[in-house]
């Protein structure tokens, strides 16, 4: 086995590990869900929303690792290298997306107060 198959499997097992807690985080976060709406709590809906944005933004900061694990050592390319560019862009537009869903403000900016 040289480097480049060793750090392909590397690559896989953090993609799958990127997956696999995004689809354990959707789990875990819609038990609790359902939990707090048994429960009788209030405002539910904005808390499932901030917790599943907040286990999309981890699986996809992951998916980016492998992303590039396989695109440098594995696949080096100038194609394989412009597909994770735009991948990275992708993914950055998306973060910076949900991270404004999740804080109401851009990650640049001051947190808001509860007053305002």
């Amino acid at each position: 086995m040289d480097y480049k198959e060793l750090f392909a499997g590397v690559a896989r097992v953090i993609e799958g590990a990127g997956v696999f807690i995004m689809a354990i985080g959707l789990a875990v976060v819609l038990i609790r869900y359902v939990y707090d709406v048994l429960r009788g709590g209030s405002d539910n809906y904005s808390r499932l929303r901030v917790n599943l944005g907040r286990v999309i933004l981890l699986g996809l900061e992951i998916l980016i690792v492998g992303d590039i694990i396989r695109t440098i050592i594995v696949e080096t390319s100038v194609e394989s290298v412009l597909v994770l560019g735009l991948i990275v862009i992708i993914r950055t537009v998306l973060s910076f997306a949900l991270e404004v869903e999740i804080s109401g403000s851009w990650p640049w900016q001051q947190r808001r107060s509860p007053a305002e």
